[in-house]
């Protein structure tokens, strides 16, 4: 072979080598997007939370997998957003069981009003053959999971211009509640008129006066600067709120068992950091909402809880299953 023969073998290889190696690097720097969408403002924790779950991930994957989070109903309401991760148009939300049980009635119980004791017990519900079954059939009928069981806090009355103490004052009261029947029935059992609201509406139909007030955690209460149009706060404890953390099951299996590690590893140590946060946050909030004008009226909640107690669980009982309401107590 000459010497032109030989040099451009050598040159050939080194091509074939540049190539290789080119082709290798883009492999390995592969990115997986993952989008998940929330309905919360950015300054709440619940979306703080995915936010520390996305630089958690990114960094134990060296970039490989990009959580990019969405708050602020930007990609539309819960109900909607759980809809887009059941088609894989979306691959992650966090949402009540409000919206989720539009695709599994029986898991609405777990956001029934006077159920849960305190954060603690609510966590538990994650490891009962109740919820595994309900995942089961998550996954088979709709092509999701839900992964964590979250704390959102302890719901509460707010009213615009009444004060509000018994459900004897809640007669022709227009409520919004999100749009899910559980709640709805909490309404009318207080006499209450119940109006579905989405979330991302709230504000202004407070404003406008479209409803008389609504009823959330006091860190959605401030993080949403409902104080601005709403003069009292009522410390009705209603609900223990649980919020599910949810993905699309296909985007869950295309992870590697190594990066599927990584992600339950984050999403646990996020999980663990927002519930103590909204721990933290409530504990001091009621003298915060006391100092941006909120009048704190603390009811006697046995007057609201029996009402409730009487007539929801028994009204929902086809639907959660026979006994389910007190398997759960």
């Amino acid at each position: 072979m000459n010497s032109i023969g030989k040099s451009g073998v050598r040159a050939a290889a080194v091509l074939l080598g540049t190539v290789l190696a080119a082709g290798f690097s883009a492999s390995s720097m592969a990115q997986t997007v993952v989008r998940w969408g929330e309905s919360l403002a950015a300054n709440h924790p619940q979306v703080i939370m995915a936010e520390r779950v996305a630089k958690e991930v990114k960094e134990k994957t060296g970039g490989r997998i990009d959580i990019q989070v969405f708050p602020n109903s930007q990609l539309g309401s819960g109900k909607e957003m759980v809809e887009m991760v059941s088609s894989g148009a979306l691959q992650m939300v966090t949402e009540g069981a409000g919206a989720v049980a539009a695709f599994l009635p029986p898991l609405s119980v777990i956001e029934a009003p006077y159920l849960w004791r305190d954060p603690a017990h609510m966590s538990k519900l994650a490891a009962t053959p109740f919820f595994a079954k309900l995942n089961d059939d998550l996954v088979a009928k709709r092509g999701m999971r839900m992964l964590n069981v979250t704390y959102y806090g302890k719901r509460h009355l707010t009213t615009g211009t009444k004060a509000v103490k018994t459900p004897a004052d809640m007669a022709g009261f227009k409520i919004r509640v999100p749009p899910v029947d559980v709640f709805q029935s909490m309404a009318e059992a207080w006499g209450a008129r119940a109006t579905p609201i989405a979330f991302g509406e709230l504000y202004l139909a407070l404003s406008q006066g479209v409803v008389d007030g609504e009823e959330n955690p006091l860190p959605t209460i401030q993080s949403a600067k409902l104080y601005e149009v709403q003069k009292y706060l009522v410390l009705t404890g209603h609900i223990l709120t649980p919020r599910l953390v949810i993905a699309n099951e296909a985007f869950l299996k295309s992870l590697s068992p190594a990066d599927r590690a990584i992600f339950t590893t984050a999403l646990a140590n996020g999980e663990a950091w927002q519930n103590q946060e909204l721990l933290n946050q409530e504990a001091a909030l009621i003298d915060t909402l006391k100092r941006q004008g909120m009048t704190v009226i603390e009811p006697d909640v046995a007057l609201w809880r029996k009402p409730v107690l009487d007539t929801v669980p028994k009204k929902f009982e086809n639907k959660w299953g026979k006994g389910t309401f007190e398997s759960l107590l």
